[in-house]
């Protein structure tokens, strides 16, 4: 079964596409083009027809032509690179939906603005999806000769923001208490104290807050990356918009983190030796259980930044210690006025340092 569309081009002409449809076994199989004269797609149409109710022709044309998810198993099985944790769950969340049945020569913008639509998520998220899915569409054909055509994909993304399906990620500016703060380092060391071989969640709190390091940096910070006489820790595989791998960089560490790093026990290799869904996981659980709402473990490395500027810290100074390489990124901070250090005297560092 066979249709065609007409499509007005941006320059005012009319294009006629072409769509194939053949069902195989209980599957269907697409297959479309586009023409600039009605009479050449029909005619296309039915010799594809023809062509493709020939024993054996669909199979050899989809070993040669796979579907969207063969792409992604492949994208996900050779890629040199670390794909972090998110972008694998949008990856294998896609291979659940109608497009990723749809062979890749078949997929048009179309067909990807209707799968955006699809999900049932705010715009921001959605822009995540858009662009996990972009990554495989800009290496499959220069890479593994797929015809998945990365220009139907930027057409899709541009459809998509002008029409409000995606955005780009909204800013948080949630910061913690010190009454929040006192509330989780106090629950974090009473369940300690019942259970010793709890995670210290008290102290890598305090650590992550006065570093400003994010969740998968301070669990892989070995004692060995760490300088005290200097003052600083050597970051490995530090989050960059192009590097993940290799991209070790050092930092300066503030006394407050110092402090903490002193109180932990040098039995492994690296002084958090803790798995980074543990941490979300605790502190999630414990923001519940405390009635702290919209409060998440990222937020305190914004907070640790934040303080540094409101101590009268310059942007060079306060990149010296977030590993911040763009200091574009740390403009949104410029507004904050110094007002000092709110943490100045604060008990629950020392609580948190003395606790086991």
């Amino acid at each position: 079964m066979g249709t065609i569309t007409a499509r007005k081009r941006k320059d005012g002409s009319v294009g006629y596409r072409a769509r194939v449809r053949v069902m195989r076994d209980g599957q269907t199989y697409h297959e479309t083009e586009t023409f600039d004269r009605r009479p050449t797609a029909t005619a296309w149409m039915k010799q594809r027809e023809r062509e493709l109710a020939k024993p054996g022709v669909i199979d050899s044309v989809k070993s040669a032509d796979p579907t969207l998810a063969k792409a992604i198993d492949r994208y996900t099985e050779e890629s040199i690179k670390e794909i972090g944790r998110t972008k694998a769950q949008v990856l294998k969340a896609i291979k659940k939906f109608p497009i990723a049945d749809m062979a890749c020569s078949t997929i048009k913008s179309k067909d990807i603005i209707e799968f955006l639509q699809s999900l049932t998520s705010q715009p921001q998220t959605v822009g995540n999806y858009a662009s996990h899915l972009a990554a495989i569409f800009a290496i499959a054909r220069p890479m593994w000769d797929y015809r998945l055509d990365d220009r139907e994909m930027k057409d899709a993304i541009t459809v998509a923001r002008r029409m409000g399906i995606i955005s780009r990620s909204l800013q948080r500016d949630r910061r913690p208490t010190l009454e929040e703060l006192d509330k989780l380092l106090g629950h974090f060391i009473e369940r300690r104290k019942r259970a010793p071989q709890a995670m210290p969640m008290h102290k890598v709190v305090v650590f992550a807050l006065f570093s400003t390091r994010r969740q998968e940096e301070i669990t892989r910070i070995a004692w060995d990356d760490f300088q005290k006489e200097h003052k600083r820790v050597l970051v490995r595989d530090m989050k960059h918009p192009g590097e993940k791998l290799g991209n070790d960089t050092w930092v300066d560490v503030p006394a407050e983190a110092i402090q903490v790093i002193d109180s932990m026990p040098k039995k492994k290799l690296e002084i958090f030796p803790y798995s980074t869904d543990a941490i979300t996981a605790n502190f999630t659980r414990a923001c519940k259980l405390l009635g702290i709402e919209d409060l998440h473990f990222h937020d305190l490395r914004h907070e640790g930044i934040s303080r540094l500027f409101e101590m009268g810290l310059n942007i060079p100074h306060v990149a010296a210690v977030s590993g911040h390489r763009s200091w574009v990124s740390l403009k949104r901070y410029t507004h904050i006025r110094e007002t000092g250090d709110k943490y100045a005297g604060w008990v629950g560092l020392q609580t948190a340092i003395s606790a086991n």
